[in-house]
């Protein structure tokens, strides 16, 4: 077990299976020590996580879906390093995809919760550009989340 899975155990998560794609595309691409995951959308033990922020859905919702998302991130970027997280470096770039309505604009907030977790896990390692947006996501999800990761 890695350090990373640890220490993610000590927190109370335990990482799924990595999901499989949902339609023509590689859940994941690794180039040279570059891991570029697709986007993960909310899903938790419950299945998919919907909602619309701004609307239906509260801010501290919308983390707990980006938090779920990130965990997705991390499944795929093990199954990448061939079970093996002690390869997984640093977290480069998130991009943060939130089901919001057009007034709605604290996104920013909404994808700290994928954020924070890595950065909780990861420490100083975790932390990573990102982009937040507004957008119309697929099957109603909250929360869409892809990422670039640095292999050692």
């Amino acid at each position: 077990m890695s350090n990373i899975e640890k220490k993610l155990n000590k927190m109370g998560i335990i990482l799924p299976d990595a999901p499989p794609p949902a339609a023509n595309y590689l859940p994941f691409v690794v180039v040279d020590k570059l891991v570029y995951v697709s986007g993960q959308i909310s899903t938790d033990s419950c299945g998919l996580i919907k909602g619309l922020l701004g609307d239906n859905m509260t801010v501290n919702e919308g983390k707990h879906a980006a938090k779920q998302c990130a965990i997705n991130l991390l499944a795929q970027v093990k199954m990448a390093c061939d079970g093996d997280l002690n390869l997984l470096d640093c977290v480069i770039k998130l991009g943060g995809f939130v089901n919001s309505t057009a007034l709605f604009s604290d996104q920013p907030s909404v994808i700290n919760g994928a954020s924070d977790f890595f950065v909780e896990v990861l420490g100083e390692k975790g932390r990573h550009s990102r982009t937040a947006v507004g957008a119309t996501l697929p099957l109603g999800v909250a929360v869409e989340i892809d990422g670039i990761f640095k292999l050692k």
